[in-house]
């Protein structure tokens, strides 16, 4: 194996530097990518370096060789055989340890006894911190002030007592000029995240695996994720080096893609700005070394939504049981969409998952758009009685996820979230509501009104349509079929003025409603509520709620209460205001 390695990597097309056929973005041919200069060394290495450098990496003092994950439910969906690089495995649940122990061990005496400094806000901060603890030296890592505390807390428990976590400034630049600083200061050595070559030498024993571990398999294309392009730099290195024909591919956030936009230039690209989601692969500048390999090596680049990426850490979480975070799912996005683009035979694809340094409180909104099947559509329905029914059966029986309404006159708007099983089945909802005569407006790529349009359905009703209302929140299982039931069950003699829902997957369903019950049916409304409970159902009048009359009721008269004041409260239409004590 050694010898044919030898014989590949010195190879005259390898030495050469040829770049590679970047589709859309490096043209074919024989152009000499121009040798850059990279600070702190002497000469640009050349191919065969840093095969000589991933071979010899001594990441494996700290680091594991993470598994490659057979991901089914994701070969079943894409027609590939696809593999997880399960980088999350790493004792600091991210690949950002491989490259930064294997700089620090590579310090010589004197230089590790100078101390190392590094500026990060994220994975890299943690590896660095965890390979300064192993080879008990001194670090200093500086992070923006306005890092989250569960990312400043992870470092510091990876930190021996010799080394400080230094929070300074509002944003990175100013956290890295801090960096700088400290360096000339010091004289301690900077340990840079991505734009080095024993870093990115360490991320390319990744690829090495990879081979290693899929000599029964026919691997079409690598995946990887790319802030800075240490990794990609890295895999592609050896790859292209040992095994040519593999395909290897960058991924990138859409509003994030500084190598993507480097590659199209044919020359480095400062992004005036980057988006934060991914943001373990906000970077705004690529590396000059990373660029250059990059060039030299990667087939092509991939960029990817928000909603994308939510939908991989999906995805991988059903194959894993891993919580992925979104720059660690990166990969797994651009290996769907290259899954589902153009005229292949399914082959294997692998995806390095390249961290899981996920913050809790991000986890409601990945859930929220992670669910690709699901359409967002405006309707205009009739404002009478049964025209809710009238108009969800044509929805049934595809899962209702949300469903909006305030009255405001005739016809009535609703917002609507439905899963269909396909493009197909999507499209064949939306016709038949529109062969139905409802005129549908399909918001589904409409990026205001995911975000916050569908939270602002409604508002206000005025007076003279909210005569009699009483507000109403009801609960009950959970399960298919369970929302068309409960329309079912409304009254036709009571009109709904106002409709909220919205599945979280719980086990219980959450329904609020605005009902006008004429004075003569209270009686008949009070049976109703009985119904439900003897059902199972649990029920609470919220009419008297202060966020109904301050938000959902039209100032002006109300019970002669001035406007000023805003609404007054509207009398209950029950007298015990909930189900926990029967109505009579």
């Amino acid at each position: 194996f050694v010898v044919a390695v030898v014989v590949v990597a010195c190879c005259p097309r390898n030495c050469a530097m040829v770049p590679r056929a970047m589709a859309g973005l490096v043209p074919r041919g024989t152009r000499r990518v121009p040798r850059m200069q990279l600070r702190g060394f002497s000469e640009v290495l050349d191919h065969s370096a840093y095969l000589n450098m991933i071979l010899n990496a001594k990441v494996y003092d700290v680091c594991k060789r993470t598994d490659l994950h057979f991901a089914p439910g994701l070969s079943k969906s894409t027609g590939s055989r696809v593999f997880f690089k399960r980088e999350d495995q790493q004792s600091v649940y991210s690949f950002k340890l491989r490259g930064a122990y294997n700089k620090i061990v590579n310090l010589t005496p004197e230089e590790k006894a100078m101390g190392i400094c590094a500026c990060s806000a994220g994975n890299h901060a943690q590896g660095v911190a965890f390979s300064a603890a192993a080879l008990d030296i001194s670090a200093k890592i500086f992070m923006p002030q306005t890092t989250p505390n569960i990312k400043v807390d992870a470092v510091r428990r990876f930190s021996n007592a010799k080394s400080e976590v230094i929070l300074v400034g509002d944003n990175y630049d100013a956290a890295y000029a801090a960096t700088l600083e400290c360096m000339k200061a010091e004289g301690r050595v900077l340990v840079h995240p991505f734009n080095d070559p024993l870093v990115i030498a360490g991320q390319g024993t990744i690829g090495k695996e990879i081979l290693e571990q899929t000599t029964k398999e026919e691997v079409e294309a690598v995946f990887c994720c790319v802030g800075g392009g240490g990794l990609l730099a890295g895999v592609a290195a050896f790859l292209k080096a040992v095994k040519p024909e593999i395909k290897v591919i960058g991924v990138e956030a859409i509003d994030s893609a500084a190598m993507t936009e480097s590659l199209r230039a044919k020359e480095i690209v400062t992004l005036p700005s980057v988006g934060l989601f991914a943001d373990g692969a906000a970077v705004a500048r690529v590396g000059d070394e990373t660029f250059r390999l990059c060039s030299n090596h990667v087939d092509d680049m991939i960029t990817v939504s928000t909603d994308e990426i939510c939908a991989a850490i999906k995805d991988s979480f059903k194959d894993t049981r891993v919580v992925l975070e979104p720059a660690g799912a990166l990969a797994t996005a651009g290996l769907k969409r290259y899954a589902e683009s153009g005229d292949r035979e399914g082959g294997t694809l692998v995806a390095v998952s390249s961290g899981a340094n996920m913050d809790f409180d991000r986890l409601r909104f990945v859930s929220e758009r992670a669910d690709t099947s699901e359409t967002h559509i405006a309707v205009y329905i009739p404002e009478k009685p049964g025209a809710f029914i009238d108009f969800y059966r044509l929805i049934f029986p595809r899962n209702v996820t949300e469903f909006s309404y305030r009255i405001g006159g005739n016809p009535a708007s609703i917002f609507m979230s439905f899963q269909a099983t396909s493009d197909a089945d999507r499209q064949k909802a939306i016709d038949s509501l529109r062969s139905s005569g409802y005129d549908v407006l399909d918001l589904s790529q409409n990026e205001l009104a995911k975000t916050h349009g569908k939270r602002l359905i409604g508002g206000r009703a005025p007076v003279e349509l909210t005569a009699e209302e009483g507000l109403f929140s009801f609960e009950f299982p959970e399960k298919p079929g369970a929302l068309m039931k409960f329309l079912e069950q409304l009254p036709s003699d009571f009109n709904v003025s106002l409709f909220h829902y919205r599945g979280h997957g719980a086990d219980v369903a959450r329904v609020l409603v605005g009902l006008q019950v004429p004075s003569k049916s209270r009686p008949h409304f009070r049976e109703y509520l009985a119904y439900l409970v003897s059902k199972g159902y649990s029920w609470k009048e919220e009419t008297q709620n202060d966020v109904y009359t301050r938000f959902l009721l039209t100032r002006g008269e109300v019970n002669n209460s001035k406007a000023r004041h805003g609404p007054s409260h509207p009398p209950p239409l029950t007298l015990t205001g909930s189900s926990v004590t029967e109505p009579t």
